[in-house]
């Protein structure tokens, strides 16, 4: 960082003696100029210094008239923000007296209320315009003084401006960097904040105090009707295609997990999980589960979805959960779903899969056409005896019977958990 002030009588060597014949250099009239212009500016600075009280209140007033942000601080802390700018003025005035001196602490204190600022989130604009107000005030203050005590010293200060604004141009850069840095750190808070409390949500362990906070944040209503998608597989173009429809004309918050997204849908009047749109079949996955009251019961809608997404087949699609209900029943208890199967196709396991495998697609067919093996016939492209002398097969292979109601809802249901199992 450039000093405030830079001493250049200093940094420049006296002019070296006459060594032979020959005219005498002319002596060093800037250096002369630059001296005069550091006494002169000395001078006024430390009256100003003096005046410290009145220049603050001077600078106050014009940031509540010039910048509406600093009014409401002004109004809301007058007494915060008076000392936040008197301590700024001290440092900017010491600095034209001493700059080594005074470097690191008006560092300090720049950066200081750049990061206080950014957390109370005052704009950037603002802040920026506030010290340049500031500097403006301090150089006007230097030019009234001299032109008070010696107007005929006031042409000297022209030769100093330039680091005067030097000083407060930096201090901007500074005050901006320390705003932007603070700035990152607390949008990776709130967006780690957000993470947690729409994962704790979707896990169902947060607590009811947690509830309106979470709310706030997700800016969804605490009560309400939600639902929660299951979004998974596909290229990332497909699944970004299938959230995108999703969310058409609804509040959506998603949460990105590893292998699956969550979408905590909030339903409006009137609508249900129809509503709910997975998009154009494509390789990625949805499963839309049912709806809960409130968001205390959106753990509940998740678990839900995920029943949903399992009944998804790899290929991809969208399955909701309500028009699959029975088999939402076998899938979320798996070991009853393995012992219900077992129980009801176990004697096929003497047959060579590919048998097996036509048994129980045309038993499947069947139960899909209600019970007709005409139309289960054309869909299988065989005629409807071979359909007939297949479902006897699988009688006599199992010992059940397909005319009585038990036996074919046992047979339904472990039908729905064949693809998961």
């Amino acid at each position: 960082m450039q000093h405030a002030l830079r001493p250049r009588i200093a940094l420049r060597p006296a002019p070296a003696g006459p060594t032979g014949p020959g005219p005498r250099p002319r002596p060093r009239v800037r250096s002369l100029i630059d001296a005069d212009a550091l006494r002169v500016l000395h001078r006024a600075a430390r009256v100003l210094l003096g005046d410290l009280p009145d220049l603050t209140d001077r600078l106050v007033a014009a940031l509540q008239e010039l910048e509406p942000a600093y009014r409401v601080a002004v109004e809301s802390e007058p007494a915060a923000t008076w000392q936040e700018v008197h301590r700024s003025l001290r440092h900017s005035v010491n600095s034209l007296l001493d700059p080594r001196g005074n470097r690191d602490a008006a560092r300090r204190c720049s950066w200081k209320i750049g990061a206080t600022r950014a957390e109370q989130g005052l704009p950037l604009d603002a802040l920026l315009h506030a010290f340049r107000l500031g500097g403006s005030l301090v150089w006007q203050g230097l030019v009234e003084e001299t032109s008070r005590s010696a107007p005929e010293d006031v042409r000297l200060l022209v030769h100093v401006a330039a680091d005067v604004w030097n000083f407060v141009d930096e201090h901007c850069t500074l005050v901006a960097d320390a705003y932007r840095q603070v700035e990152r750190q607390l949008a990776w808070r709130r967006e780690n904040r957000l993470r947690l409390l729409a994962a704790a949500l979707l896990e169902g362990t947060s607590r009811i105090a947690d509830l309106p906070e979470a709310a706030e944040a997700l800016d969804l209503p605490e009560q309400g009707r939600y639902l929660v998608v299951a979004v998974s597989g596909g290229s990332p173009a497909e699944a970004a295609g299938a959230r995108a429809s999703v969310g058409r004309g609804a509040r959506v918050h998603w949460h990105t997990g590893v292998e699956v997204d969550y979408g905590i849908v909030l339903l409006g009047d009137g609508q249900d999980e129809t509503a709910i749109d997975g998009g154009p079949p494509t390789g990625a996955r949805v499963g839309v589960g049912t709806a809960v009251p409130g968001l205390a019961a959106v753990g509940d809608a998740r678990r839900l979805a995920d029943t949903a997404l399992r009944m998804c087949p790899g290929t991809g699609g969208t399955i909701r959960l309500t028009e699959h209900l029975p088999t939402a029943l076998v899938i979320s208890s798996p070991d009853l779903a393995t012992a219900l199967a077992d129980r009801v196709f176990g004697p096929l396991r003497t047959l060579e899969p590919a048998d097996a495998a036509v048994l129980l697609d045309t038993l499947a067919t069947w139960l899909a056409c209600d019970g007709s093996a005409q139309r289960a016939g054309e869909r299988l492209y065989c005629h409807r005896n071979t359909v007939l002398n297949r479902l006897r097969r699988y009688e006599q292979l199992t010992g059940r019977c397909l005319s009585r109601p038990t036996d074919v809802v046992e047979i339904t249901l472990a039908l729905a958990a064949r693809p998961t199992l």
